[in-house]
């Protein structure tokens, strides 16, 4: 027999009633179906325009590019040819540059990535006097233009012998991007806990192991992400080689900038010159895509 006490402990089941949600809420849950991915798909093919009819460009004859778009190979295939890459590599001035290029961008990235890990996990772990005074120097020159100090760095490479040569161009590259490293390698290398450290120096690992063997793999992202960051920056540069390059040191940037000048009419030339140098950093780019989303993820989580 069910006591009275027993019938009003026993909750009576009733209806289940849906929360009501909001406007933006509900916004963002019809946002986020198929119809905007579709929208996002062919936003993204749009942006993609331009290199595709660049790509294409440089796989036709002048005379075809001349008489009508680039979108008519889609009715006439037979225009694409190689006959525009065949000319670049016999264009010394072009392939020399591209080389050129190459022996700025390499070096000045690698240099930034190694002394700019150094000196972030000095800036976060070890102590020393006046580290802080000395790091907020270092992000106070961040907000130092690159224009102001041209004029300054031309004379004193002029005066060291410097002056239009690869090095010179590596080396500013260099110490204008070790600021921005120094500062975001050193927040992140901040967030390490400071346990694993003390561990590592319990088993006797040095500062050097540490940093190689500890520091160095958990700040791999980042360190993947300012390299990508540096790598386009110096790549696309033309301002800083424009400045301080001659003619037998200069990049793919101002060398296509030189072939406009002096033969305004050579798109053979120009079109397979400018795809080349814009496919490499996006290969660069997408190499290391995985890489450089975990290092912002990691940064947007800590």
């Amino acid at each position: 027999m069910t006591t009275h006490a027993e019938g009003i402990g026993e909750a009576a089941p009733g209806p289940v009633v849906k929360a009501r949600q909001s406007l933006g809420a509900r916004i963002a849950e019809r946002l986020s179906g198929g119809l905007v991915r579709a929208v996002l798909l062919v936003v993204g093919l749009f942006w993609l325009v331009p290199t595709i009819g660049l790509l294409i460009s440089s796989l036709r004859a002048p005379e075809d590019m001349s008489a009508d778009g680039w979108w008519k190979v889609f009715t006439e295939p037979s225009q694409l040819t190689f006959d525009s890459y065949q000319k670049l590599l016999e264009n010394s001035d072009i392939t020399n540059s591209l080389v050129n290029t190459v022996l700025i961008t390499v070096p000045a990235t690698v240099l930034v990535v190694v002394i700019g890990s150094l000196a972030g996990y000095a800036f976060a772990w070890m102590e020393f006097p006046g580290r802080d005074w000395l790091f907020l120097a270092v992000v106070g020159l961040l907000v130092v233009p690159v224009q102001v100090a041209l004029i300054p760095i031309a004379e004193l490479f002029g005066k060291l012998g410097l002056f239009g040569s690869i090095l010179g161009v590596v080396l500013f590259h260099a110490g204008f991007g070790l600021p921005f490293a120094v500062f975001l390698l050193r927040n992140f290398f901040a967030e390490i806990p400071r346990e694993l450290l003390e561990a590592a120096r319990l088993d006797g690992a040095g500062e050097l192991r540490l940093f190689a063997r500890v520091v160095m793999p958990l700040g791999g992202p980042a360190i993947a992400s300012l390299g990508i960051f540096q790598f386009l920056w110096v790549w696309n540069d033309m301002l800083i080689a424009l400045v301080f390059t001659k003619s037998g040191s200069q990049p793919i940037t101002v060398a296509l900038q030189t072939q406009v000048r002096q033969f305004g009419n050579n798109i053979d030339v120009l079109a397979p010159g400018a795809f080349i140098s814009m496919v490499i950093p996006l290969a660069v780019f997408f190499a290391f895509q995985r890489q450089f989303v975990s290092g912002v993820m990691a940064g947007a989580v800590k």
